[in-house]
């Protein structure tokens, strides 16, 4: 079948060890980012798989109606990105391995470095060093200090248990099924939202960007930060309310911040705000890009076509398209 693979930024995918299931297909790989639609249909006019790297393209209802070879959708993890109603519409499977029993090691490693960046002040150090000169701050410690984590589920646990390293104490907001997660698992729960704003020193956020969550981070939230606290950001940018971050860190409320999440991605204006401020600690959306992560993931995304080519689609997304599916126009 003609496979096509987008945005693989640094032509990674081909040299993983699972990349030798797609052995006999035609496989096209895609190493830059495109969002025009007229571009993208050019481009995958005869793709009869697609393979997507999390959400990094969206895929729209006016670009499926005019890719009329495509049969199969395969990736991994949650779907906001694909308009799966036109999916349906129009034949097309969508497989994604939610993944549900395997969280991100590489997610919750990366929050933990952008603490202690951020804390430490890693990256103004190097850049005074690199400048010619010694010291330029005296940094925080981690011990003693209260790691809240707003949501409780596969990342956030596992973030939690990094946590009894630095002997920091874990204090949990969520839905109301993860706060009792939480409290089984020997974490205090926040009195209400406000109560944990307020007493987190740093504060984590591990949520799924959903309707009910988009914007869930208000600027009064933030506020209520300390001076000294720290917000990290390892999930989606949209869970915070529009420029309410790049405010309160101007404010000194919270007084520093780490991300690896913006509301446009790929972020290329070195003009952003967020960019121009001193004290955040920013990576570009890095969490889950290692290469141990990309052979689970991609294992997962290429099993999905070798079981459609197979006959047998799994992790279907979309399963009343299975009774109507388009014929691979290559069978």
């Amino acid at each position: 079948m003609r496979v096509s693979i987008l945005d693989d930024y640094f032509d990674t995918v081909r040299t993983l060890g699972c990349y030798a299931a797609l052995d006999g297909h035609d496989v096209t790989v895609w190493n830059d980012h495109v969002d025009d639609v007229d571009t993208l249909a050019e481009r995958l006019v005869d793709t009869e798989v697609l393979v997507l790297i999390r959400e990094r393209t969206t895929i729209t209802a006016e670009l499926l109606d005019r890719l009329s070879n495509l049969v199969l959708i395969s990736q991994r993890s949650v779907f906001p990105h694909i308009d799966v109603e036109a999916c349906t519409r129009l034949g097309i499977v969508v497989s994604s391995d939610l993944h549900q029993g395997s969280p991100s090691l590489a997610t919750a490693e990366l929050t933990w470095g952008l603490v202690l960046a951020a804390m430490r002040r890693i990256p103004q150090q190097m850049a005074s060093l690199r400048a010619g000169r010694w010291q330029e701050s005296v940094g925080r410690t981690l011990g003693g200090k209260t790691l809240g984590l707003f949501g409780y589920g596969r990342i956030a646990e596992v973030v939690a248990g990094y946590a009894r390293v630095f002997e920091m104490p874990v204090l949990v907001w969520a839905r109301e099924e993860s706060r009792r997660n939480a409290a089984s698992a020997g974490h205090e729960v926040a009195a209400d939202k406000s109560d944990f704003f307020e007493r987190s020193d740093i504060l984590s956020v591990h949520l799924r960007l959903v309707p009910a969550t988009r914007g869930i981070v208000t600027a009064g939230d933030l506020a209520r930060m300390q001076p000294s606290s720290l917000f990290v950001n390892t999930s989606r940018a949209g869970l915070v309310e529009p420029g309410a971050l790049v405010e309160a860190l101007r404010r000194g409320r919270p007084g520093m911040a780490a991300v690896d999440v913006y509301d446009d991605e790929p972020l290329r204006d070195a003009g952003d705000p967020l960019l121009e401020l001193d004290n955040l600690v920013c990576t570009p959306h890095i969490g889950y890009v290692t290469r141990e992560e990309w052979e689970l993931q991609f294992r997962d995304i290429f099993d999905q076509i070798v079981a459609y080519t197979a006959g047998v689609p799994t992790n279907v997304v979309n399963p009343d398209v299975l009774g109507a599916r388009r014929p691979p126009p290559s069978a």
